[in-house]
């Protein structure tokens, strides 16, 4: 079984290559974020059309997450139970849905901004309400994971130059401590494989040949139960996917297991 997250930085703009994509991977589930669209906005009939389900939270703006299947999507949950909001509205952060044998997450965590803006408290609240919303999943017997843009990266090993980003969100001691606090819940971080190079970043800037000169981050993850992981046969960035015009500046991140 194969399973993948990828944040697609506008489903309308990425169209085109997130359908060629799922037909020559085979995937059989896709966590999405950045959806950049309203649910009724959403190509759910180009994907049914591929034997794909969806489940889509979104509300037009910059958020917006999903899960698309083809292993079945039942008990499905939309949006982060418990979730805080932010400038009055809980945003469209998370939706978690039953595939086939797989409990899964597709998560979108807040940027946090600035460490001294109130969306970096948001950030860390957020953090806070997913722990509590996972905890009793990750603590069972089925197969159970989280994924996502985290918007973290864990260690200074996942960002290009760690001087760089000294001060500045997405390294802080904070949001590691969250990340750390989501993994002492019974998760893992299943980290992909490196092929050519040594450190498997999933985001590359846009500005300033970031791709090409491999100036990256790791902030695309998955967090996995033990029964999750020890299936888990294969995972790596497919780094294909962020060559080329109308690329997203985030790569999907793909996981294999044996079920």
């Amino acid at each position: 079984m194969r399973i993948a997250t990828w944040n697609v930085n506008s489903i309308t703009a990425r169209l085109p290559r997130l359908l060629a994509w799922l037909e020559n991977t085979g995937t059989d589930v896709l966590c999405i974020q950045e959806t950049k669209s309203t649910a009724e906005q959403f190509p759910a009939a180009q994907l049914r059309e591929l034997g794909y389900e969806s489940a889509v939270v979104a509300d037009g703006r910059w958020n917006g997450v999903a899960l698309v299947s083809r292993v079945g999507l039942e008990d499905v949950v939309s949006g982060l139970p418990g979730g805080p909001e932010y400038g009055g509205v809980q945003e469209p952060r998370a939706v978690s849905a039953t595939c086939g044998p797989l409990r899964l997450w597709s998560v979108y965590v807040p940027n946090g901004r600035e460490v001294e803006h109130d969306h970096y408290t948001y950030k860390l609240a957020w953090f806070e309400a997913l722990k509590a919303a996972v905890a009793e999943d990750a603590a069972g017997s089925r197969p159970f994971a989280v994924l996502g843009d985290f918007n973290v990266a864990p260690t200074d090993a996942d960002v290009w130059d760690p001087a760089l980003f000294e001060g500045a969100t997405h390294v802080t001691p904070a949001e590691r401590a969250a990340l750390a606090a989501l993994r002492d819940e019974g998760l893992s971080d299943v980290m992909p494989r490196p092929l050519k190079y040594d450190h498997p970043f999933t985001f590359w800037d846009y500005r300033e040949l970031g791709f090409p000169k491999n100036k990256g981050m790791r902030i695309d993850l998955v967090y996995g139960n033990k029964p999750f992981t020890e299936a888990v046969t294969d995972s790596y960035v497919d780094r294909d996917e962020r060559k080329g015009k109308g690329a997203s500046d985030h790569a999907p991140v793909v996981v294999d297991l044996n079920l």
